[in-house]
């Protein structure tokens, strides 16, 4: 299975080269990605050099990247050897979070501190890509209240829905309902075509989109008609009880105080309620407190409530999104 042992080269200073032997070359061309890209990838994000020599990967560079780059070549063929392919997600996650041991996948709501997390859904295999990203999905397995806050691109949302459909899909919960406030973005929409459906959707396309990357698309049909799944503006959860539900608030910080409260209070037996949110996105009208400041500020010393936080850093969207939201940081800091 293994991957051959990192020897220093016989032709190059040991002290600026690694070689890898890979046994099998199917999978040596699957690790190089298509016209090498993959190797391009690390070339380009640890300032080293890769060469191909046969059934071998040379890696030149200095020490530290060099050992990182084997590091994130060796797990990536780990990978392909129990059947997964190699994405350009897949290589970002080695290069965040480094080599894990794998948990007993028998079961997901034991989460294994240290070992890698990982959510079965129907159409795929969702991994954590970064620590706080590994450690708000182990408090969404582990809690029945858990709050993800921080910025876009952080994968609060997709990461909630993906364990939403993990656990319905075992048995842990009867049904999913995912719910956002419908406050415009600074656009006026009520003159839109349509019935009520027609009018709120838009807003909820994201969670719509989500769902699609998890199941196919006939079975969530399905479930969507037999309310199996729930996809509902904030306001239609006024005087519900939700039990044995898996139950998301998305972009909580455009719910009023009011509203987080009537949201927080609808959580039933067996049920797991998650809150996501954007402190920087507040679309509400000025003067209106945000519920999720209320609730963050209100709720944080109960034990059973987890809070996740996540920074930039954790922006796993194209790069330059990252960049984005560290600009317009600085020029609130400095404001």
């Amino acid at each position: 299975m293994a991957i051959g042992t990192l020897t220093p080269s016989q032709e190059q200073d040991a002290s600026h080269e690694a070689l890898l032997e890979f046994p099998d070359n199917r999978l040596l061309i699957d690790l190089c990605g298509e016209y090498d890209r993959n190797l391009a990838t690390l070339e380009q994000k640890l300032g080293v050099q890769i060469v191909r020599r046969g059934n071998q990967l040379s890696v030149l560079g200095e020490e530290t990247a060099r050992d990182q780059a084997a590091a994130v070549l060796a797990a990536l063929y780990d990978r392909l050897e129990t059947g997964r392919s190699v994405e350009a997600g897949d290589i970002d996650r080695e290069l965040r979070m480094g080599q894990e041991q794998v948990a007993d996948p028998g079961s997901q709501l034991e989460m294994f501190r240290g070992g890698k997390v990982e959510i079965k859904t129907r159409k795929k295999l969702v991994e954590p890509r970064t620590d706080a990203q590994k450690a708000y999905v182990q408090s969404l397995f582990e809690h029945e209240l858990a709050f993800g806050i921080g910025p876009a691109g952080t994968g609060k949302t997709y990461l909630a829905v993906a364990v939403g459909v993990s656990m319905f899909i075992t048995g842990h919960v009867d049904k999913i309902i995912l719910s956002r406030p419908a406050v415009e973005a600074g656009e006026k929409l009520g003159y839109l075509p349509g019935d009520m459906k027609d009018k709120v959707d838009p807003y909820m396309q994201p969670l719509y989109d989500a769902l699609n990357d998890f199941l196919p698309g006939k079975q969530l049909a399905k479930l969507l008609e037999e309310k199996q799944i729930e996809i509902a503006p904030l306001a239609f959860m006024r005087g519900r009880t939700l039990s044995n539900a898996f139950v998301v608030l998305d972009e909580a910080q455009n719910a009023t105080t009011m509203q987080m409260k009537m949201f927080l209070t609808r959580l039933g037996e067996g049920s797991r309620m998650v809150i996501t949110g954007d402190r920087s996105q507040v679309d509400l009208p000025r003067g209106v407190a945000s519920g999720l400041a209320d609730a963050e500020r209100l709720l944080s010393n109960i034990p059973k409530v987890s809070f996740n936080y996540f920074t930039s850093r954790d922006v796993v969207r194209h790069p330059l999104v990252a960049a984005i939201i560290e600009a317009y940081e600085a020029d609130e800091n400095s404001a």
